[in-house]
């Protein structure tokens, strides 16, 4: 980065010391990941310069063939990726795609039902400090006290008694497997429409190591980052395009649109302007990265790997919530340590280890302070560990943890930290 540590040595050196942090510590957030050269390149590149207001072959601005081409492909890809009629690149962020939906299907006051935050919902699932929150009539789920898991029978009895007419799946800190053809089960059963939130499970969904929610949900939103491994950005997928169910039809011709078409026009012009058109091209080069044998074998290790730090970690003593993961991530419970979250995320960055305080089922701390971390295993295995160190990531935390955030024990296990990342390093 010459031109730029010449220009503006400011943000040159707040950008290499990121560099260093990402090298030098082991990222464990798991909403969080690597991405490749190929995808970097791609968001770097001068498609930062091009307006593109509108889709490909009928944008507001001259000069699109080339960008065009970028979208379709992306457009393309995403279907083939995870075997939908329709896709929807453009979302700047997995909350305005998750917007761009709710916007389409809901009016204000009209009724949402979706995963409670303080149970491991995300923000946009009908919290009350999101717009999805503020705008809609809102129910919540949660899980069961007894197995921290989500009671399937529970959901519906929910369902029945407030009558949503847009019922949200997903979740941003759930270790467990979703059933997705229960939740479709119970829209039909209360006559609402589903939508899928799978940002952090979409890389699994896309090998075959977690059950697809395409065939099952009317609406699919996602990050493309997280465990697909893209740059930060928003997708939103439809598995089988269909008229839509709401009655709306276009204005000049009287035909029933689609719910593609409807989400197509909240996106832009509803919610967004021009799309970034460099990260969209990002997105492409990920989505065919996704594709490949390479990127299936990637994800059954991250799928080992947190298997392997659960285990080394309850092993160790730790409490895991739910008792255990079926995808990326997990929750760890670090009161048994005398510890809230907010100091053991603390402690461990003291150590050179990255984690996020998170809020636990039934918490009785305040989303600032919580109860719990989240770790993921994503951004390890893009390093190239493995169930080996997995084994030993998870000592190292529990030597932190133990010590309450002794300053002798972080200095010591950020040597080992050092050590350990210096063996698997990122963007030589």
């Amino acid at each position: 980065m010459s031109v730029l540590s010449s220009l503006d040595p400011e943000i040159s050196e707040a950008i290499g010391l990121e560099l260093g942090r990402q090298r030098e510590k082991l990222e464990l957030i798991a909403s969080e990941n690597i991405t490749s050269p190929a995808v970097l390149e791609a968001v770097g590149s001068i498609l930062t310069n091009k307006y593109a207001e509108g889709y490909p072959g009928h944008r507001h601005y001259g000069g699109c063939e080339f960008v065009d081409q970028v979208e379709n492909l992306a457009r393309d890809r995403a279907k083939k990726l995870f075997g939908c009629e329709w896709a929807n690149v453009q979302p700047h962020a997995g909350s305005q795609a998750n917007m761009a939906v709710l916007f389409t299907i809901l009016k204000p006051g009209e009724k949402l039902l979706g995963m409670d935050l303080a149970h491991g919902g995300h923000l946009t699932h009908g919290a009350s400090a999101s717009f999805s929150g503020k705008f809609f009539d809102v129910s919540h789920y949660g899980v069961s006290r007894e197995t921290e898991m989500l009671d399937y029978d529970e959901i519906a009895r929910i369902a029945r008694e407030t009558k949503p007419k847009l019922i949200i799946a997903g979740a941003s800190a759930y270790s467990r497997i979703i059933d997705f053809k229960a939740f479709r089960r119970i829209a039909d059963e209360v006559g609402a429409l589903l939508m899928v939130d799978m940002a952090h499970i979409a890389g699994l969904v896309a090998t075959g190591l977690h059950p697809t929610p395409v065939y099952e949900a009317d609406f699919v939103t996602s990050t493309t980052h997280k465990t697909l491994r893209g740059p930060r950005g928003g997708l939103i997928l439809i598995g089988k395009e269909k008229e839509n169910t709401l009655g709306i039809k276009a204005a000049k011709s009287g035909r029933t649109r689609t719910f593609g078409e409807l989400i197509d026009s909240m996106v832009m012009p509803g919610i967004q302007g021009g799309p970034l058109m460099h990260v969209i091209a990002g997105k492409a080069v990920a989505f065919k990265e996704a594709m490949t044998p390479e990127f299936a074998e990637y994800q059954a290790r991250v799928l080992k790997n947190a298997k392997r730090l659960c285990a080394a970690l309850k092993t160790g003593g730790a409490r895991i919530v739910s008792g255990g993961t079926d995808n990326h991530m997990m929750l760890v419970d670090v009161t048994p340590f005398g510890l809230t979250g907010k100091e053991a995320e603390l402690a461990l960055d003291a150590a050179n280890i990255t984690a996020n305080k998170n809020g636990i089922p039934f918490d009785t701390k305040g989303p600032l302070v919580t109860s719990g971390i989240r770790l993921g295993s994503p951004a390890l295995t893009t390093r190239g560990m493995g169930e080996a160190e997995m084994d030993e990531v998870g000592a190292l935390i529990l030597e932190v943890l133990r010590s309450k955030g002794d300053a002798a024990v972080a200095t010591r296990v950020k040597g080992e930290v050092l050590k350990l990342c210096s063996r698997f390093p990122i963007y030589n």
